[in-house]
């Protein structure tokens, strides 16, 4: 979990969503801590499964993925 210093503030349908995406994780792991939280502060603005897996999905491509 050193890739993930903040892992026990990520809210659980983030985890799951990231988990299901590799592209994601790795882009995420690539973070600085900060930008790590910043994400973790978007994920708990989702209100639905799917709109956490299009905030997923963007984080992705965001990376070139």
């Amino acid at each position: 979990m050193d890739n993930f210093p903040h892992a026990a503030d990520m809210p659980v349908g983030f985890t799951m969503a990231l988990s299901q995406n590799a592209a994601a994780m790795r882009r995420f792991a690539s973070m600085s801590p900060e930008d790590q939280l910043r994400v973790i502060d978007g994920a708990r603005g989702v209100a639905s499964r799917e709109e956490m897996h299009g905030y997923v999905e963007s984080l992705a491509k965001a990376g070139g993925q």
